[in-house]
């Protein structure tokens, strides 16, 4: 493909005005989504308005006169247009963590029991699931066993509880058959449970169609709710009356009545704790929005097209490259990112830093217990071109072929990798 090929596709890309929606630094090509989302142009004046008037001058009355108190199932809302769940079966609330040990813990409540003692999961799930899954593990006497590939399936018998698993793979962009997958853990009489942080604004998901039981996510990638933005959680509605672990005031049925006495919500809200984060709530729902926005121009259909279509460029454009390509390149199998391996004699890290100073901001995952270092790229067809990928590709092999990422500056690492 010619460069000028790349700008025709930009041409006819019926999503393009949405990339006005995003504060995109100039002379920048961001293929990190996958780890933080752009910030939308709409967030920085919305803050602006919670503090300065909502907070400074609404000061405590705003919980009821801006709605304050709504905001967790209202945001919860707008995320659950994306999932495939229905209306009042999603709070946006906590983090990653903490709602996946809420959802895991009634997971286990309802299906962990003698002689059904085993949490399955996958060997490269992302780290914080694993650590929470450990520690659930304990507490209920509780194997984790941890598989890749059809192993996981074929795993699934009647000692299971629940199948654990992230959609779509946070190190090589592989995504699961959520439907196939959770059909099996059923068949098995386990629950299944899913991590949808790599996969919400980015892949069609749909979790009600799946029949899934749990699902949780975060809000700081592909919904471009800002660093450490709220997460969220889902429930489906057969398990309306779970029990959740964290009994915190907000999950009460009546929390303004100061009981003593903990007595659950009904549905969704059962499964907030805390106080709701109200500025970060208001920077989420911005984000959100930059995502409803491509509705009336195809949905998350016209997204996953454009995702695609982006990737599989990227990927030609790559080909040659003494790189190996890790993310599936079967469409059905594939994110939203494209992760490319390093040989033992390339420093990835350096290569990334490299790439980084010229303009190109991928990110850099290190291989742990035999796994490749790799350079990762996400895609985010809201405000990502066909010739950004074309440029960055290009930059990357110019990169690699002049080994200008040897030079001492680049190895360098800083806290974040």
């Amino acid at each position: 493909m010619a460069r000028t090929q790349a700008l025709a596709l930009d041409a006819a890309d019926t999503l393009a005005p949405l990339r006005a929606q995003f504060a995109l630094p100039e002379g920048e090509i961001y293929l990190d989504g996958n780890s933080l989302g752009v910030l939308p142009r709409a967030a920085a004046p919305r803050v602006a308005e919670v503090v300065s008037q909502e907070w400074g001058h609404g000061l405590i009355r705003s919980w009821n006169q801006a709605g304050w108190i709504d905001l967790p199932q209202r945001v919860g809302d707008q995320i659950a247009r994306l999932i495939g769940a229905a209306p009042g079966e999603v709070v946006a609330a906590d983090s990653t963590s903490i709602n996946l040990y809420k959802v895991l813990h009634a997971a286990l409540t309802a299906n962990a029991r003698d002689g059904r003692r085993v949490i399955v999961s996958e060997r490269s799930n992302f780290p914080t699931d694993l650590y929470i899954a450990q520690s659930l593990a304990a507490q209920f006497g509780c194997t984790l066993e941890l598989l890749e590939g059809e192993a996981i399936a074929q795993r699934l018998g009647s000692d299971v509880a629940v199948l654990m698993l992230t959609h779509v793979n946070y190190r090589s962009g592989a995504m699961h058959d959520m439907a196939a997958l959770t059909a099996a853990a059923h068949r098995a009489g386990a629950l299944a449970l899913w991590d949808l942080c790599h996969s919400v604004g980015a892949v069609p998901v749909d979790l009600n169609g799946a029949g899934a039981d749990f699902a949780i996510g975060c809000g700081y990638k592909y919904l471009n709710g800002g660093p450490g933005a709220p997460a969220f959680v889902w429930v489906h509605a057969r398990h309306a009356t779970a029990q959740q672990p964290l009994t915190g005031w907000m999950g009460h049925a009546h929390p303004f009545t100061f009981e003593t006495g903990y007595q659950p919500a009904a549905g969704m809200a059962r499964f907030l704790c805390g106080t709701p984060p109200v500025v970060a709530l208001a920077a989420l729902e911005c984000g959100v929005q930059t995502l409803l926005a491509a509705e009336p121009l195809g949905g998350m259909a016209a997204l996953r097209a454009k995702s695609l279509a982006l990737t599989q460029l990227f990927i030609e454009q790559t080909r040659a490259l003494p790189l190996t390509l890790v993310t599936p390149e079967a469409p059905a199998q594939r994110g939203s990112q494209v992760a490319l391996a390093c040989p033992a004699d390339i420093d990835g890290y350096a290569v990334m830093q490299a790439l980084i100073a010229r303009g190109v901001i991928g990110d850099f995952r290190a291989g742990a217990g035999g796994e490749p270092h790799l350079l990762r790229f996400g895609f985010t067809p809201l405000y990502t071109r066909f010739v950004d990928a074309f440029d960055a590709a290009h930059l990357l092999a110019d990169t690699l072929h002049s080994r200008v990422w040897q030079e001492p500056r680049f190895t360098h690492k800083a806290a974040v990798t």
